[in-house]
């Protein structure tokens, strides 16, 4: 019944990609203020208020790489490299963050979109970039 689309699995990490690195980009881009989100001032004092050291300078790391991040997994450039970089990311929000504020799986402290985007991240990181990456076009098919 679904043999049929074994011939696009290949598509399955653009999509990945593409879809997840949006979603860093934006959230990337709200840390820095834009899209009505909070700003870097913002972000460090809740960095600061979980106890991460230096606040305002992984504010502004944590935005940096959410928004090159997100933006090398659609274009699919580094595409392993910003997997490994997110899923720390998404590691400390979920150990740093989310769990010692009480935040279980679900509600509006939890942690299941983080374990989605986790997911996404590690199923890149060993697949590699797919179809359609600039990877491909810049270091051959073997690189990705």
């Amino acid at each position: 019944m679904f043999a049929p689309l074994n011939r696009y699995r290949t598509l399955a990490p653009f999509i990945l990609r593409v879809i997840i690195g949006i979603i860093f980009l934006v959230h990337g881009l709200e840390k820095f203020g834009l899209f009505g989100g909070p700003g870097l001032g913002n972000v460090s004092t809740f960095f600061g208020n979980i106890g991460i050291p230096i606040a305002p300078l992984m504010a502004f790391v944590v935005a940096l790489v959410e928004t090159l991040g997100g933006l090398a997994l659609i274009l699919g450039l580094g595409t392993r490299i910003a997997s490994i970089l997110l899923s720390i990311i998404m590691l400390v929000a979920i150990f740093a963050a989310k769990l010692p504020q009480g935040g279980g799986l679900t509600g509006p402290d939890g942690f299941e979109l983080d374990l989605a985007l986790l997911a996404g991240l590690l199923a890149l990181l060993l697949l590699g970039s797919g179809p359609a990456a600039l990877e491909q076009r810049l270091l051959g098919p073997r690189y990705t």
